[in-house]
């Protein structure tokens, strides 16, 4: 299982030819696609390289996000830095990093001279180990040993205090990875004020730190995955002061570009799944029901129950998932209907494509049903040609590369970390159930005369709501991880959102949609900038779950209406363009706004609303105070 981290398993190996390919790369979309192998920390440091080449060079870095952080720590991190640069461009992030002197914690966090001061960053990784911490042993005194942790405690508190009020960065606060050594063998973790209690307390601690702008990295957790023993090297901690084995970097390095990744809004969000061979041990249309692998008392009807246990957990986290097999569908769906050690059943999936097309048709097919863009899917797939032709076809959706021992699915499928999240709201909980809902929606689309008697026969209500503490969560979940239909792709922090609900200057509009199959839940957010004349919106994006509804109208309608009362005559428009939100390009143009300025990089719209005659809109309209 070691290897399963070390190695990055779920990536292909790099071709043999890894550096020729590397130097005649000519453009940051080539470097990403580089980047998804399975590479050591060499290679991600020559990724990191090139990437500053083409900074270097003002070379456009198109579709790469730009995120610039600060690192931060009492150990030596030269040799991380660059692997977190390589490992960001598989995540699709153009990373910058300000990197502090070694084993100047202290006087980074509270120095005027600070190198993370004026740097404009994004977020700060803060990783303290128990060498940087005034750990002081003292084996059951309890009463010393509870004081020792909040010393260790308020250090942090300080550090990251002081680093969040002078840079306004999120932090990414490092956990404490316990050392090896045991001086009370298995008693050691009960005893208080030994050195393995005082780590394990104030992890639990930092635990409750966790806020908006702090998130946990979890490395004690990946220390106790790949062994203590295995994680420790203490000849490299006394010769170079490196707080873990070197052999570790790369999975290191993509543990903290995952949360990255997902504060950007790019973890992954539906699961698609093979059957035959996968789900199942066997091939339903070869072995029929009784021939088939799953359940207990066999080791491979086991391992395919492991695996359905781990989706079954996904989908209740609300991970969406959906089906693509060949195979005649009716035969397909009998084991989910009739197999009694099923776990999983017809209902988990929000769409079921079981046909003999190509699975990159399929896939695509699914990605229209959900309204889901690509990067959104991962493809799990025991068939090492079906894996091959997707990420030939849709490089875009994430394959991981599966061992040939199906006990190891699931494991592997947990271990890339592709649905990483740093929140967890009801919302998330119920996404599935959106899908699936929404699938049935297309259903009915298919058999309505027109787009009309379709949106008609929904029977669609809008809430519209103020900003609130309620719907805060929602709301900076949303803001974070809309890319596609989203204006101006803009960030706000659960702080920032708070202060836009007390702005007297500021519109705020939280949107809810209802219709004949159930609740969509929260489906748009919008903020105005409001002025004597003009209103200018500052951030306008939706789910794109409900794309086609007419919903952005509506929204105009009621962001019209409130500017109209109180006396604008105008309102103004951004556009920022991006790879992912190229789908809202054409939106302030059919909504009759008229560019003014812009062309490129940043657009600007205006709409005279003096004159401006509401649509007749297919769902009623609920406002809330």
């Amino acid at each position: 299982m070691t290897n399963l981290y070390e190695n990055l398993s779920w990536l292909l190996e790099p071709p043999k030819d890894f550096s020729k390919i590397l130097s005649e790369t000519r453009s940051s979309a080539e470097l990403r696609e580089l980047a998804k192998y399975s590479l050591d920390g060499n290679q991600l440091g020559r990724l990191s390289k090139k990437l500053n080449f083409f900074k270097e060079n003002k070379e456009n870095l198109s579709p790469l996000l730009p995120l610039s952080i600060g690192v931060i720590g009492n150990a030596t991190t030269k040799l991380i830095t660059p692997a977190l640069i390589g490992s960001a461009l598989r995540f699709g992030i153009a990373l910058d990093v300000v990197e502090a002197e070694y084993n100047q914690v202290a006087q980074e966090a509270f120095s005027e001279d600070s190198v993370l001061i004026g740097q404009e960053l994004d977020a700060i990784l803060v990783s303290i180990d128990h060498h940087g911490l005034p750990f002081l042993p003292c084996p059951g005194n309890k009463k010393l040993a509870n004081n020792n942790v909040q010393d260790c405690l308020s250090f942090i508190k300080s550090v990251i205090d002081s680093l969040r009020n002078r840079t306004g960065a999120q932090i990414i606060l490092q956990n404490v990875t316990p050392p090896v050594e045991s001086m009370f063998g298995s008693y050691e973790a009960r005893l208080p004020g030994t050195l393995a209690w005082l780590v394990s307390s104030l992890n639990s601690e930092l635990n409750k730190l966790v806020s908006d702008d702090i998130f946990i990295l979890d490395i004690a957790d990946l220390a106790s995955k790949v062994g203590l023993v295995n994680w420790h090297d203490p000849t490299l901690w006394n010769m170079a002061k490196l707080s873990f084995s070197q052999k570790f970097i790369p999975i290191y390095s993509d543990y903290v570009c995952r949360i990255f990744a997902a504060k950007l809004g790019k973890s992954r969000r539906c699961l698609i799944l093979d059957l035959d061979n996968t789900l199942w041990g066997g091939v339903i249309g070869d072995d029929g029901m009784e021939g088939i692998l799953v359940g207990n008392g066999d080791p491979t009807a086991e391992a395919h129950l492991n695996l359905q246990q781990i989706v079954f957990e996904l989908h209740d986290r609300g991970i969406i998932l959906a089906v693509c097999s060949k195979n005649e569908d009716a035969i397909a769906r009998q084991p989910f209907r009739e197999h009694p050690e099923m776990i999983l059943k017809e209902e988990h999936f929000a769409v079921f494509q079981a046909n003999w097309s190509d699975k990159a048709a399929n896939i695509k097919a699914i990605s229209e049903m959900l309204s889901l863009g690509l990067e959104s899917f991962v493809f799990l797939d025991d068939s090492p040609a079906e894996r091959m032709q997707v990420r030939r076809e849709l490089p875009d959706v994430a394959v991981p590369e599966l061992p040939k021992d199906p006990a190891l699915y699931g494991s592997t499928l947990v271990a890339a970390g592709y649905f990483e999240a740093t929140t967890f709201s009801e919302e998330d909980e119920k996404r599935t159930a959106f899908y699936q809902e929404n699938a049935k929606r297309a259903e009915v689309l298919t058999k309505s005369s027109n787009m009309d008697s379709y949106l008609e026969s929904l029977g669609m209500e809008i809430t519209l709501l103020p900003f609130d503490a309620t719907g805060r969560s929602r709301i900076v979940q949303l803001i974070g991880k809309s890319n596609q239909f989203n204006l101006t792709t803009k960030r706000y922090s659960n702080s920032e959102v708070k202060e836009f609900e007390d702005k007297p200057n500021f519109f705020t509009r939280q949107i809810r949609l209802k219709d004949v199959f159930g609740d969509n839940g929260m489906i748009s957010v919008i903020i105005c900038e409001k002025n004597a004349d003009i209103w200018s919106i500052d951030t306008w994006l939706m789910s794109c779950r409900v794309l086609g509804r007419r919903v952005e109208e509506a929204a105009l309608k009621d962001v019209v209406t409130q500017a109209r009362e109180a006396g604008a005559s105008k309102l103004v428009g951004i556009f920022s363009p991006t790879e992912r939100n190229i789908i809202v390009k054409d939106h302030y143009k059919k909504l009759g706004f008229t560019k003014i300025s812009g062309k490129g990089e940043k657009e600007t719209w205006k709409l005279d609303i003096s004159n401006y005659q509401h649509p007749e809109l297919p769902m009623s309209f609920k406002y809330a105070l």
